[in-house]
């Protein structure tokens, strides 16, 4: 039975495929066929090319919103919130429920997301505390001071010309044990079109 990519083997791609290394070579480094290959770089990919981090959360999240087309996880969610608990306590009761069953614990967010896309969406956010809306704008928790929008970043860092406009990426571990941080130079290079490492 096939087994999902890690975050490391995420990472080996990441590398090797900027590097410019043919799938069927990422393939023989991680001992899978180069079709899992090719077929991650398209599936969680995007526009300004394949990161570890980025396909690792595109894939997670996946995972964990199938979990919600599960009858009998979808009836617990659905209980839950009609006691008028939050996500959270929801999310909290289902892993206590089923301490031994990791096919059917969820996060709170796999409950969000699956409300913003059920059908009967304003029915259950009558249920949450704020009617399901959003934290006010005034609300910093979890903000960095002093950060720049990337919709306001001087046009020039788009055109990769120059060394020193660099972009990250972060993710943080489940029970927030552990993160990964990646910074990539967004110089290209101008003969072959590749971004350049400073």
């Amino acid at each position: 039975m096939a087994t999902q990519l890690t975050m490391e083997e995420r990472e080996i791609i990441s590398q090797m495929n900027y590097a410019g290394q043919s799938q069927a070579a990422i393939g023989r480094r991680l001992g899978r066929p180069a079709s899992t290959v090719s077929r991650e770089l398209k599936r969680n990919g995007s526009a300004e090319g394949y990161s570890a981090v980025g396909a690792q959360r595109q894939a997670q999240e996946r995972r964990l919103v199938r979990k919600m087309d599960r009858p009998e996880v979808n009836e617990e969610v659905r209980h839950g919130l009609a006691q008028c608990w939050s996500p959270d306590q929801v999310a909290g009761r289902v892993r206590r429920d089923h301490p031994n069953d990791p096919s059917r614990c969820l996060s709170h967010q796999t409950v969000y997301d699956w409300l913003k896309r059920d059908a009967n969406r304003e029915h259950w956010e009558g249920f949450l505390r704020r009617g399901g809306k959003s934290r006010p704008k005034h609300d910093r928790r979890g903000k960095l001071k002093g950060t720049v929008s990337v919709a306001d970043r001087p046009k020039v860092v788009d055109e990769r010309r120059r060394f020193g406009d660099w972009e990250g990426d972060r993710m943080v571990g489940a029970k927030h044990r552990g993160a990964l941080v990646t910074h990539i130079e967004r110089r290209r290079d101008r003969t072959n079109g590749r971004r350049r490492t400073a």
